[in-house]
């Protein structure tokens, strides 16, 4: 099992920045590939940005590109999701999630693990 803890999220205004980080515990020694996900109210669960267990892959939705990256140290087993130029659209719950390959993906489903989540708000 692993487990995985989000932090990093909160209010911030409309062209600011936050810094998403993802602790992953339990059996972390696998090569895991990992993402972030969010959800906002009412809509369905939609893949931000995954990250390959070398760090030499990465993707992200076309709505993020050039504000996002995702990033990981797999020493500390953490994963990050850097978030510049932030919009009220993208206001959401953002999950962290691992799986038990090391290549990306970019469906839910493909996911084994999964994190709480952190509230990330954009206000205009």
């Amino acid at each position: 099992q692993v487990q995985l803890v989000e932090s990093g999220g909160g209010l911030v205004q409309a062209g600011g920045s936050l810094r998403l980080s993802c602790a992953a515990s339990g059996r972390t020694f696998g090569a895991y590939a990992m993402g972030w996900f969010r959800q906002a109210p009412g809509k369905e669960r939609e893949f931000v940005a995954a990250i390959s267990w070398s760090g030499s892959s990465t993707d992200y939705v076309t709505s993020v590109k050039g504000r996002f990256t995702i990033s990981r140290d797999k020493f500390k087993n953490t994963v990050f999701l850097q978030m510049n130029s932030l919009k009220p659209e993208d206001t959401a719950l953002y999950y962290c999630a691992a799986r038990r390959w090391s290549t990306i993906a970019t469906m839910s489903g493909e996911y084994d693990y999964w994190g709480q989540g952190t509230q990330v708000t954009v206000s205009s």
